[in-house]
């Protein structure tokens, strides 16, 4: 009996042992995977905002701003690994993603830049003070949509995540990256019809999504007009 009970005892031991190293290594995972976000990814989880490769992971990003690949040549964002919009946004952008596969299964949304936070913005001000960017760019005193979360900036990408041909690159500063006079582009050679196509294939989908166009950036959708944004809805400082 004596055997027996020291037997058990050790057994009971050895089980709560484990059980023990498991909470400490499950506690130990927790803190390295919320030790992940810091910075800018870290300040925008503690806003009304919705991280959109939760909601759909198909979605593609290549965040410019994040990397020295923007015609500022700067690095924007520190530390932001995902998409981040207002829910009203994320929820349209997901629709969008829907309509695409629907008409191309092997097509995915791209995106370039979404929620822009006013202190991003500040900075690209600052960094294009003096230089040929400069007139473009929004004195960040002027809030914009990508301040609430409710714009996006993206394009098409194909299976193998090669961008299709929209004619112009993202953010390019030019009579040719306006969606109004395409017509008129490709009768000047400026533009293909092929090109237009795909434009045209990027807005169908974000418009039947809800998204609004804006004339001068076949990459730039918001969510709901400047008016609404002001009225309902908080700025991302």
């Amino acid at each position: 009996m004596w055997i027996c009970s020291a037997s058990l005892m050790k057994t009971r031991t050895n089980r709560f042992a484990y059980i023990v190293l498991f909470l400490l290594l499950s506690i130990s995972g927790t803190a390295q995977k919320k030790s992940v976000y810091t910075g800018l990814e870290a300040y925008l989880q503690t806003q009304n905002l919705v991280n959109v490769n939760k909601l759909d992971p198909t979605i593609k990003f290549d965040l410019k701003y994040a990397t020295t690949d923007n015609f500022t040549k700067t690095i924007l964002y520190d530390s932001l690994f995902n998409i981040y919009l207002h829910p009203i946004a994320a929820k349209k952008l997901v629709n969008a993603q829907k309509n695409l596969k629907k008409i191309n299964p092997g097509y995915s949304l791209l995106v370039y830049d979404a929620v822009r936070p006013l202190s991003v913005q500040r900075k690209m001000y600052k960094v294009v003070q003096n230089t040929k960017y400069a007139p473009y760019v929004a004195n960040p005193s002027r809030t914009g949509l990508h301040n609430y979360g409710m714009a996006v900036d993206l394009t098409i990408c194909d299976k193998d995540g090669k961008p299709l041909d929209m004619g112009t690159p993202f953010d390019y500063f030019g009579a040719a990256a306006g969606i109004n006079k395409e017509t008129e582009l490709v009768e000047k050679g400026i533009l293909t019809n092929q090109q237009v196509k795909n434009r045209q294939l990027l807005r169908k989908v974000m418009v039947d999504a809800g998204f609004i166009t804006i004339r001068g950036e076949w990459w730039h959708f918001n969510a709901v007009s400047l008016a609404e944004a002001k009225k309902s809805y908080k700025v991302i400082e």
